[in-house]
């Protein structure tokens, strides 16, 4: 049973699965979206989105310990450069996981996740929201238009 277990495991010992998420954090920050399965996917999310929220903080401490985790100097520079730079007004949630369906070799779930503020077509796709009318259940009143009433009695005479 998986009580109180809310790590996934992936199928894989300690090593090969920190070296593995790493491997994808640093396609993830150099490429801004990679193509993979969902559960790996959310794996990713929960390992790279404190490593984003670190790189708010541009100090030596910081850039220290996210280089413990993903031991690559371009991509270290990349997230404190460009990426922190651009999601430092966002409180969190940097990435998304979005289905693009079945593998053809096994039918695994397949996703793509990608860095929210780095897809330009759902940025350029985002228009001001037009007012909704508020539909209530109530029946509405009928407008009696004086006018039109006016003439029925006049013709009536």
């Amino acid at each position: 049973m998986r009580h109180g277990k809310k790590l996934n495991h992936l199928s894989r010992t300690s090593s090969h699965r920190k070296a593995m998420l790493a491997n994808m954090a640093v396609s993830l920050i150099t490429h801004k979206k990679i193509s993979t399965t969902v559960a790996k996917a959310k794996a990713l999310r929960t390992y790279i989105e404190p490593l984003i929220t670190k790189s708010k903080d541009d100090s030596t401490h910081s850039r220290r310990l996210v280089f413990s985790h993903l031991q690559d100097k371009e991509a270290v520079t990349e997230l404190f450069r460009d990426i922190a730079s651009k999601v430092a007004s966002r409180p969190g949630g940097y990435t998304r996981i979005l289905k693009t369906g079945l593998r053809l070799g096994d039918n695994a779930d397949m996703c793509i996740i990608e860095l929210v503020d780095y897809n330009e077509n759902m940025l350029a796709a985002k228009e001001p929201k037009k007012a909704v009318k508020v539909k209530t259940r109530r029946a509405s009143k009928k407008k009696v238009d004086t006018t039109v009433a006016s003439k029925e009695s006049d013709s009536k005479e």
